[in-house]
């Protein structure tokens, strides 16, 4: 499927663009100056529809690509703010650091670990140690899914401690808020904390494996997307 199809920028120009909005803590505005340097014109609010558009696609895309990883996962869910209300990001890594789902959610309560940690042990399968905060509605959830089998009674841990690994892996999301104007729907919301999750997920693999290279936005994404 050739995703850039109709557009009236080139594959290579919105690459560059949205690659870099995910990638650094910079407003659309600061996008059409870059490009601009670069003899490209574009408005700002063009730069937000390919946000929104591509987002969602790189994430499909970033979870075709997923490869294994460790049996030792964190989950944990952090705080975003959507037009002025609450929202919650819940997000899952293992103990290497790499990034194996996230998911926005209005609300932070059963219904939404429970969704959550379903799909994340339908996709991953069955870890041996999964690591949580001792937050009530997660850990309903869990005992849930412990009785349907998707996970061991064994495997599940409440450690405030061991969570830290995911509470600093927060950081990066959360910086990235600090230029960008606040988010005003929970839909653009989710699409752009798609493109920011997947981009950091990239990163972080990149790093763990000590490419001599090092990390580039623009050919990473271009080696995900297909031709």
């Amino acid at each position: 499927m050739n995703y850039f199809k109709g557009r009236h920028f080139q594959q290579d120009i919105i690459i560059v663009a949205v690659g870099y909005y995910f990638r650094f803590s910079l407003s659309y505005r600061d996008i059409v100056e870059l490009l601009r340097d670069r003899g490209v014109s574009v408005h700002h609010t063009t730069v937000m529809r390919w946000v929104h558009h591509y987002g969602p696609i790189f994430k499909a895309l970033w979870r075709r690509h997923q490869t294994s990883h460790t049996k030792s996962w964190r989950m944990d869910e952090t705080y975003i703010n959507v037009k002025g209300h609450g929202t919650y990001l819940y997000r899952a890594i293992d103990s290497n650091g790499l990034t194996l789902d996230f998911e926005l959610r209005k609300h932070r309560d059963y219904a939404a670990a429970y969704h959550f940690l379903k799909r994340l042990l339908t996709t991953n399968g069955r870890p041996d140690r999964l690591v949580t905060d001792q937050y009530r509605a997660t850990l309903k959830a869990v005992k849930h899914l412990i009785k349907q089998d998707y996970l061991s009674k064994s495997a599940h841990q409440c450690s405030k401690y061991r969570n830290n690994l995911i509470e600093q892996d927060h950081r990066f999301i959360k910086r990235h808020r600090v230029r960008s104007a606040s988010f005003q729907s929970i839909r653009t919301a989710s699409a752009t904390l798609s493109g920011i999750e997947v981009i950091h997920a990239l990163r972080k693999k990149t790093r763990r494996e000590l490419s001599l290279i090092g990390f580039s936005v623009v050919d990473e994404l271009k080696a995900m997307v297909p031709a």
